[in-house]
Order: structure tokens, then sequence, then C-alpha cells
């Protein structure tokens, strides 16, 4: 073999072990079914300021098998606008143990969010942009060690809600929901992650006044794991009632 001949199947070497090390590892896709209640409030005591609550429980395994989360995470809001806000918060996360395993991990999640909605004739859009520090407890070998694995997030929703009587999101109407958001992991502890989940649901609610709304239905949640090749697809039914409180005095 001459020299250019070696040189090329060196170069042809190289390259295809490279590639052959590049390919993506096998995608492995694991089925879960959970529960989730949640209650949303906010309640607005002046022209600008008021304030954002919202509590969660999580069921998993077969829907209800065990707990998977609970979620509380109040925030301080600033209106800018009547249908658009800025809130800032801190929310403290417990992540129950996994099947087979026993110890429950902590978190608390700085952060900061801008909402706005805007009504159409006939539909009513909704939007968040959400920024999120996470401090997640360390946790090897079933136990709990110290320090916490820092991550943070970027989220971002949208949501259509169609009325199903009349034009408007008025007291006494059913409508439809339709809400997607994705979920971006940012920082030094992410490395086959960076995409980290999206979350899309489909149902139907009832807006019993102006100021009280529940929503039902099904939600999809496809999520990379650190590993990388790892994703989690879960199938939930989604409860949620949303409470709005005006205290500003009438003119």
């Amino acid at each position: 073999m001459n020299r250019l001949a070696k040189t090329f199947f060196t170069i042809a070497l190289a390259v295809t072990t490279t590639l052959l090390h590049a390919q993506p590892p096998e995608k492995h896709i694991h089925d879960r079914e959970q529960i989730w209640l949640g209650f949303f409030n906010q309640t607005r005591f002046s022209d600008r300021w008021g304030m954002w609550a919202d509590i969660h429980y999580r069921l998993t395994d077969d829907f209800a098998n065990r707990p998977f989360q609970l979620l509380i995470r109040p925030a301080v809001t600033y209106f800018i606008k009547d249908n658009l806000r800025l809130s800032v918060g801190h929310a403290m996360i417990t992540h129950y143990p996994a099947k087979g395993l026993n110890t429950t991990r902590f978190e608390h999640r700085p952060w900061q969010q801008i909402w706005w909605n805007q009504k159409y004739t006939g539909l009513t859009t909704l939007q968040w942009l959400r920024l999120e520090q996470r401090f997640v407890e360390k946790v090897v070998a079933d136990e709990k060690v110290s320090g916490h694995n820092y991550t943070f997030r970027v989220r971002y929703n949208f949501g259509f809600f169609i009325p199903l009587k009349g034009k408007e999101m008025t007291a006494k109407t059913p409508f439809a929901a339709i809400l997607n958001e994705v979920f971006i992991n940012l920082g030094d502890n992410v490395v086959y992650n960076t995409f980290d989940q999206n979350r899309l649901f489909l149902g139907f609610g009832y807006q019993f006044t102006s100021h009280l709304n529940a929503q039902f239905g099904y939600m999809n949640i496809y999520q990379q794991e650190p590993s990388g090749n790892n994703y989690l697809s879960t199938h939930a039914l989604r409860l949620f009632v949303f409470h709005t409180l005006d205290l500003r005095k009438d003119d």
C-alpha cells in the first residue's frame, strides 16, 4: 500500500470512528400514568400590586398508586396593565421517592415570570415566560448528602380558551382549553438534556363566575432525563381550579 493510500485509509478510519462515536445512543421511552391536582389564586390589592399562589399535589404509577410531588408556589405580582403582569416568588417542592426507594428530596426554586393574556371575539389567549433557579437536595445511593444540585430553567407557555356557548368567557360558560408549555434546562450541570420537557394539555373547562373556573382534561408530558437517551412519556389526568380576587375599592 503506497503512502497516499495509507494516508487516505488512516483518514477514512478516523472519520468513520468519529461518526460511529457521534451517533446518538438508542432512545428509550418509558410510559407512566399520573393524576395532577392544582389550585391557582391571583389576588389584586391595588392598581399595581397583588399576589400569586398555586398549590399542586401529584400522584403517579397507574395514576394514583403513590405520591409523586407536592408543590407550593407563592409570589408577589406587579400589574403593568390589567392583562400584563410581572411576578417574583419562591417555590417549595417535595419530590417523593421513586418506587423501591425511601428518600424524599426537597427543592427550593426562586422564580420570575411575565404573564399576559388577550381577549378576542370567541377566543382568549394566555402566555407566560418563566425563569426558575432550582436548588435540589443531593441524594446518593438513596441517602441525602450535603449540598444541592443547581440548574436553572426557562419555560414558555401558550394557551387558547374557546367558549362553547356565546362568544365570551363570561359566567356559566363551558369552554375548550388547549395549552402547550416548553421547558429548557440551562447551567453547568446540564449536559445531555438541555431540552427538559414539553407539556401538552387538551381539556374542557367551566367558568362558574367571573372569578372562578375549573379545567379538566388530558396532559402529555414528554421529558428527557439527564442521561440523554432516556425519555418519559407521562399520561396525566389534570384537574386545575383557578380563582381570582380583586380587593380594590370601587370608585
